[in-house]
């Protein structure tokens, strides 16, 4: 490999790293409020944020990648440009063409590493991250629930208070359980209690040698109070929402091929997409980065960030017509893929070329 290859390779590779890392930290607060909001709401046990802030983003690189891409050539190359050795390099005839091979080490393994993420990474990663939470949920929240703390029921039915609890989260002490149903509370205390799990529907709170009082929420003198033995009190059906087998997100993309379901083949192209658009925008950042000395250094990085919303937004748009079947199925995103490449390869293969005017004196485009 000669040394300008490498000298490029090391220029682009060190632009599109450090473009990376300041868009994972702005998208960490977002993902971060996300799992953290489904941890307040009871969907995910706090045990859990750190594993599903990681499969999140998993998910979310097959996004984040043609963007860092994008505006790390584009930084790259505004550099080359601004400190004048783009013209050096034309001089010496390093043009477009020739930079196609730096470009292509840089580039086709991100391509193929988005590949790899948005084909079968996300979807493993989805996978993985219902079936933690499902298992949790089998468990009455005991991922969530720590001794000598509140901890709501999902939907807001109640509240239940664990004093003490054993090494397994099976057997617990001084069980405070508060319920409403149908205008009426209900409160049960006991000394100790074990959790019982019949089916996955189908869970009880086995408390033993305790009390419970049952009166109205609107006040008056309706009031039962029992002392028992053995008392079993039904927990909600659902602690935390389930995830269908069915659920196309968590198919993996060989099962997605022969599914004709129109929201098949809309989860299907959405995964096929992202490496395609990360090649298109990859060629669309040389071209876009082309700038005198004098020019504004961030002016066409607001062009290319704009380019980027575009296709991501078409991508998901035509996404949302193949899932309501308003596009075929065979076309897919093939109508947006197609053209945005031909528009990229295009543009690449005409940046910087000569062309002669009508006087006869050739001159190189601007």
């Amino acid at each position: 490999m000669l040394k300008l290859d490498r000298y490029l390779i090391r220029e682009f590779a060190q632009s599109t790293f450090a473009v990376l890392v300041v868009v994972l930290i702005v998208l960490l607060g977002g993902a971060f409020a996300d799992v953290l909001g489904d941890v307040a709401r009871g969907k995910v046990p706090p045990g859990m944020l750190l594993a599903q802030l990681g499969l999140v983003f998993l998910k979310w690189l097959p996004l984040i990648l043609p963007l860092a891409v994008m505006l790390g050539l584009m930084l790259a190359m505004g550099r080359l440009y601004r400190d004048a050795e783009m013209p050096v390099l034309v001089s010496i005839g390093v043009g477009p063409r020739r930079m196609l091979r730096p470009l292509a080490w840089m580039a086709l393994p991100i391509v193929a590493g988005v590949g790899l993420c948005s084909l079968w990474l996300g979807p493993w990663a989805d996978r993985v991250s219902a079936r933690m939470i499902e298992e949790a949920g089998r468990n009455l929240l005991i991922a969530g629930m720590e001794p000598g703390r509140f901890t709501e029921l999902p939907g807001g039915g109640g509240v239940i208070y664990v004093g003490g609890m054993s090494a397994d989260s099976r057997e617990m002490q001084r069980v405070f359980v508060y319920r409403q149903k149908d205008q009426r509370f209900d409160v049960t205390t006991s000394q100790t209690g074990t959790l019982s799990v019949q089916s996955e529907r189908d869970r009880y709170l086995r408390l033993a040698q305790g009390f419970e009082v049952e009166g109205p929420l609107a006040g008056g003198r309706d009031f039962r109070l029992m002392r028992y033995a053995v008392n079993e009190v039904r927990l909600p059906e659902d602690l935390t929402p389930r995830r269908k087998n069915s659920d196309v997100a968590l198919q993996p993309t060989t099962a997605l091929f022969g599914d004709p379901r129109p929201e098949a083949s809309a989860q299907l192209h959405s995964r096929l997409a992202p490496p395609l658009l990360t090649l298109a925008f990859a060629l669309l950042a040389i071209p876009l980065s082309r700038s005198s000395p004098r020019q504004a250094r961030y002016g066409n990085l607001a062009v290319g960030f704009l380019i980027y919303l575009f296709g991501v937004f078409l991508m998901m748009l035509g996404t949302q017509w193949l899932e309501d079947g308003k596009v075929p199925g065979m076309l897919g995103l093939w109508w947006m893929l197609v053209p945005l490449l031909v528009v990229a390869v295009w543009m690449y293969a005409h940046d910087g070329a000569i062309r002669r005017p009508k006087n006869g004196h050739p001159r190189a485009l601007a």
